[in-house]
């Protein structure tokens, strides 16, 4: 089954934002979740390159305008009750801003923290 997209079928929380979780499209591993609005979305989609929008500054991010780590989109998917997007991406260089490769590198062991990988080189 296929449909057009309609972008206003996206279930945006009260801030206008969903979430946006970033997968390696090759590995299937998760790189980072970030929020996206409705112009983040679109552009996302007509560029090809990931952006984000950015609580904390209230303004977009291209995904590696500044470090040079890209994400081009390979894939979009919707969650069922479509208020979550999971972007399948090519990932350049590590996704985090720690400079790690993954956002997620602190394990919980037995209540435990446990920082799974270092920092890549630059």
């Amino acid at each position: 089954m296929s449909q057009t997209f309609d972008p206003a079928s996206l279930k945006f929380d009260s801030r206008g934002l969903i979430p946006a979780i970033a997968q390696d499209h090759e590995t299937g591993e998760v790189l980072m979740m970030a929020w996206m609005n409705a112009e983040a979305v679109a552009r996302t989609l007509r560029e090809g390159r990931v952006t984000y929008w950015s609580r904390s500054r209230q303004a977009f991010w291209r995904k590696g305008d500044e470090s040079g780590h890209v994400q081009r989109l390979v894939e979009m998917r919707i969650d069922c009750d479509r208020d979550c997007l999971l972007l399948r991406v090519a990932q350049t260089g590590p996704a985090c801003h720690t400079n790690r490769r993954s956002c997620f590198f602190t394990v919980l062991r037995d209540g435990v923290e446990v920082i799974d990988s270092a920092p890549l080189d630059s």
